[in-house]
């Protein structure tokens, strides 16, 4: 693009490591006054981590970051927000505890001379931000009573009306409905012809297109292509980020999928209908049969964390019913879906394994009622650990080490060893191999079709393509709390599920 400003950030040649990790590799980067620039790219392309140097998160790197044409070096996020720049973040930073002024002012209360808080003003004030984003919300209500969606737009608001002449935002219409997203982007758009810099970075092609001026692609740490929006299209942005022709090696997937024939001769073990949840989830139905693997595939913020928790009794769903076997659950609590024959592996492996507890007790826990009603047995619990820990291939292959020494991997198999001891009838896999290196997800994607030719039905929600594409025999996509696809019996490539999703 042909451009006569001068930029406000200029980044040069950024690489970044995390150990023997490289997330970047001589990455350039600009950013105009004025300008809205989108970045598109797969879960771990490096955008966000481009992102986190910008907004001084990651201060150690190499290269040159230019602000006003002025070397800079930040040595934290402080120094970042000191220069003005701001960043909302993927993950929700907003304080659930404390009022929805609160959180808007959050470290810039207004104050009177003698340094107390000016509690009325911060409300009115509040109110007043919050009505230019459409939003109707008490500024003296707690924060966390309220839906995600709200406080994410809440979130945004602190960062929108905080005065940064640069703003990032981080995947910022995830949780969002459509007419919140466009009361979004006429802020942006407000704050563009104010001379503001924001990078919008999305999984949603459709919305980086609507409101971008400039797009850049990110690729596996590089930057593989950058274009005026109003100069691609959504299917060229999708080729430029999986990388056509690209070595095998490199993990994604390029070529097509055939997905099985359904398997309607075996019985379904459970069906869901018309589920519904607040803003996460619209009428969603769907049916998992016996030695089958359903993936649910979609963007972060889909609804599928909200599925996988109402599946397992974490959340009951507002509309809609759930069938196991035939039967109508109305899951009280996950002890409740535990007994009706359904396991659940979360996003986070954090949620659910002891990190400073050995192996084997990891593994029983989930069946000690099992072994014994009164009394402990760790004689058994290591017996059942052990014979876990050899069908997984767990390494290292000692039931008595601490969990934590385990790697990612290694904890994912221990994740699942969890439940199999008492296979059950469903298991809800959510990001089964995040994190993994390549012999890890191998290991991992064996286990889950060891599982599924055994029998029992499997549900894997990732919002990693390949995983989807490598473990599921039929694939619905969720978009925005809907299911928009279904693929089955057909042949599939990655761009197709981009595509739909």
């Amino acid at each position: 693009m042909s451009d006569s400003r001068p930029p406000l950030l200029e980044l040069q040649d950024i690489t970044k490591s995390f150990g023997g990790v490289t997330a970047l590799r001589g990455v350039d980067f600009t950013l105009l006054p004025g300008e809205i620039h989108g970045l598109v790219g797969e879960n771990g392309a490096g955008k966000s981590t481009l992102m986190k140097i910008i907004a001084g998160v990651h201060p150690e790197f190499s290269g040159r970051f230019l602000l006003d044409g002025r070397d800079v070096h930040f040595r934290s996020a402080r120094d970042a927000r000191a220069a003005g720049i701001a960043m909302v973040h993927q993950e929700l930073s907003v304080a659930p505890d404390l009022t929805v002024a609160e959180n808007v002012f959050f470290g810039t209360q207004p104050t009177n001379r003698f340094g107390l808080v000016q509690w009325r003003r911060m409300a009115r004030d509040a109110a007043e931000q919050l009505k230019k984003l459409g939003i109707d919300a008490d500024p003296m209500a707690r924060l966390g009573d309220l839906p995600i969606g709200v406080q994410q737009l809440i979130e945004i608001a602190r960062v929108l009306f905080s005065g940064a002449r640069i703003i990032i935002l981080d995947e910022p219409t995830s949780a969002l409905s459509p007419p919140e997203v466009e009361r979004l982007f006429a802020a942006l758009r407000r704050l563009r012809s104010q001379g503001t810099g924001i990078i919008f970075i999305s999984h949603f092609i459709e919305d980086i297109l609507l409101i971008s001026d400039e797009v850049t692609v990110f690729r596996n740490g590089r930057k593989v292509m950058q274009t005026s929006a109003a100069d691609t299209s959504k299917a060229a942005l999708i080729e430029a980020m999986i990388g056509k022709g690209r070595d095998a090696l490199e993990e994604t997937y390029t070529h097509d999928i055939t997905l099985p024939a359904p398997a309607m001769e075996k019985p379904v073990v459970v069906e869901a209908e018309g589920l519904s949840l607040a803003r996460s989830l619209k009428h969603v139905s769907f049916a998992v049969r016996a030695g089958e693997v359903l993936g649910v595939y979609g963007f972060m913020g889909c609804g599928q964390l909200e599925l996988a928790r109402i599946l397992f009794g974490k959340l009951a769903p507002d509309a809609g019913e759930l069938r196991v076997t035939g039967n109508r659950q109305t899951f009280r609590n996950t002890a409740h879906a535990r007994r009706a024959g359904i396991a659940f592996v979360p996003e986070s492996r954090r949620d659910m394994l002891f990190h400073q507890e050995p192996v084997y007790k990891n593994v029983s826990v989930s069946i000690l009622d099992r072994i014994s009603a009164v009394l402990l047995k760790p004689a058994r619990e290591r017996t059942i650990a052990q014979a876990q820990v050899e069908q997984l291939q767990i390494r290292p292959a000692d039931v008595e080490i601490d969990l934590g020494l385990l790697s990612g991997g290694n904890q994912q198999k221990v994740a699942l060893a969890k439940w199999l001891s008492h296979p059950p009838r469903l298991l809800v896999l959510c990001e089964p191999t995040r994190g993994m290196d390549v012999g890890a997800k191998s290991d991992v994607i064996q286990i889950v079709r060891q599982l599924r030719d055994r029998g029992i039905a499997v549900i894997v929600l990732s919002t990693e393509p390949e995983t989807v594409l490598s473990l599921a025999d039929r694939i619905i996509v969720l978009k925005r709390g809907e299911v928009v696809r279904e693929f089955a019996g057909e042949t599939i490539s990655k761009d197709r599920l981009l595509e739909a999703a």
